[in-house]
């Protein structure tokens, strides 16, 4: 393969003993190039198939930055990154081997270069950091070649994740990504032309490998390209909010929602105050439908901490936040209904006494269900909430409304639930209330026993009305073997 890409490159003019004259010990330090690789026959070949050391002003891409004058040093960093813009196959480990400790090497010469404070980069240079990380990272090793595990409706926790066979390259190009963007040497204003739209959303696209370590990598730079290209933030924003429609509404599959969410935690706490209606929209058409799909848990933890951040900086938004999660409360999938019980916990600890009265009554007439359920985790879960100092207040201050709604379904626990544990939670609940307002109490409990008074009562003429109907059937005379045609 090798020679077929020889035979098609320039040819260098230059006399093999230039070369070794103008660099007699380079890469003699280098990891993975060998003693004294300039001079090494198999190198030489190597370099020259993966870069024409002709196309660069004669730079050898094998020089060490230290082998250079200060001012040749960024045309070398460029002749460089060109070497790097070879990719190879890393399915079969015994191919190209020394063209891959090669191009391994340069690529940790090129990571130390930018985590040395160099000199400003030139826009040719950035142009050529951004060619070579789109080359490596977004062509050849795209998201849809790659294995996909995580989806709402299937529950793959215990799948074991599958490692690209390439990671021993593209964690350094990784590396290199994180420190080239973070550089001080690196200008947004003259950056923001290659670290563009398209580049942002090839990184965006990433996010769906099944690599967990690819996926941690991608976190760190979309984060601080978010933080040092103020002008491609809304588009960022934008560009997360379609991945989580899509995810939610169309495709319901995508590794990298918890790393996007994670973003977005640090980002929300950024954002000024008021908040704007963009920042709101976010809120209730990406954040809240997320709580829908079923692999939910997989992301959970930093969904609740950017809901929760948004109500931090707003407090108001509690009210709608919660009538979000009662309109996605999951009536079947109690592992679900804990983590909401979990997370509207957390709401009404710092929720308004003024935002609590707007959404009280639905949402206890959904606890009141939750304290009922079959599930012992569910009704536990609902019942630790009078546990709860702030959550308590707030009851206290509006018990003529709430108590008539929850006592009900606290009398059936006592009578019938099946579970030891939430019969004794239930039966402690009851004595709290009681000591809260005994009168109230008493009267719910009177007002308990005439409904079920009327229950029976029902019960019993329904019986009766039936009965009724099966002895009036029996007087009429049997038809025997005649059909009857019956219409409307």
């Amino acid at each position: 393969m090798w020679k077929q890409i020889i035979s098609k490159l320039p040819r260098k003019s230059q006399k093999p003993d230039q070369d070794s004259s103008r660099n007699p010990n380079s890469g003699s330090n280098k990891p993975g190039l060998g003693r004294d690789s300039a001079s090494n026959p198999a190198a030489k070949r190597a370099s020259a198939a993966v870069f024409p050391a002709s196309v660069i002003a004669g730079i050898e891409p094998l020089l060490a930055f230290k082998d250079v004058p200060s001012s040749e040093r960024m045309n070398l960093f460029i002749s460089k990154l060109s070497l790097c813009c070879v990719v190879f196959d890393f399915t079969d480990p015994a191919k190209d081997i020394q063209e891959k400790e090669l191009k391994r090497a340069t690529l940790l010469e090129l990571l130390e270069f930018v985590s040395e404070n160099p000199p400003k980069f030139s826009e040719p240079a950035i142009l050529a950091s951004c060619k070579m990380c789109s080359i490596n990272l977004f062509r050849v090793f795209p998201p849809s070649s790659r294995s996909r595990t995580i989806s709402s409706g299937e529950n793959d926790n215990d799948d074991e994740p599958t490692f690209d066979p390439a990671w021993s390259h593209l964690q350094i190009v990784y590396d290199f990504l994180v420190k080239f963007v973070t550089s001080s040497s690196l200008e947004a204003k003259v950056a923001k032309k290659h670290v563009n739209h398209a580049f942002i959303l090839k990184i965006i696209d990433l996010f769906d490998s099944e690599d967990p370590r690819e996926r941690d990598c991608l976190k760190a730079i979309l984060h601080r390209i978010y933080g040092k290209f103020m002008v491609h933030r809304p588009f960022i924003r934008k560009s997360v909010s379609n991945v989580f429609y899509r995810f939610v509404f169309e495709v319901d599959k995508h590794n990298g929602i918890a790393e996007l969410l994670e973003i977005f935690g640090s980002v929300i706490t950024g954002f000024a105050l008021p908040l704007k209606e963009e920042h709101k929209i976010f809120l209730w058409k990406a954040l809240i439908p997320l709580h829908k799909p079923k692999s939910l848990g997989v992301y959970f933890q930093q969904l609740s901490y950017c809901v929760t951040q948004f109500i931090e900086k707003d407090p108001k938004l509690a009210g709608s936040v919660i009538m979000g999660l009662l309109k996605y409360w999951p009536i079947t999938n109690s592992q679900k209904e804990v983590m909401f019980l979990s997370e509207i916990e957390e709401i009404l600890e710092v929720i308004s006494m003024t935002e609590f009265q707007k959404i009280m009554v639905p949402l206890f007439c959904r606890l009141r269900h939750c304290i009922n359920s079959y599930h012992f985790q569910v009704a536990e879960r609902a019942l630790f909430f009078w546990n709860n100092d702030q959550i308590l207040k707030l009851v206290a201050h509006n018990r003529q409304v709430i108590l008539p709604l929850v006592f009900p379904a606290l009398e059936i626990n006592a009578q019938k639930h099946w579970n030891h544990s939430v019969l004794n939670l239930t039966l402690n609940v009851k004595k709290m209330l009681t000591e809260m307002d005994e009168a109230l109490i008493l009267a719910c409990i009177s007002n308990y026993r005439e409904e079920q008074e009327k229950l029976s009562t029902a019960v019993e003429k329904r019986k009766e009305v039936w009965e009724h109907l099966e002895n009036a059937a029996r007087l009429q005379p049997i038809a025997g073997n005649i059909a009857v045609l019956v219409t409307n």
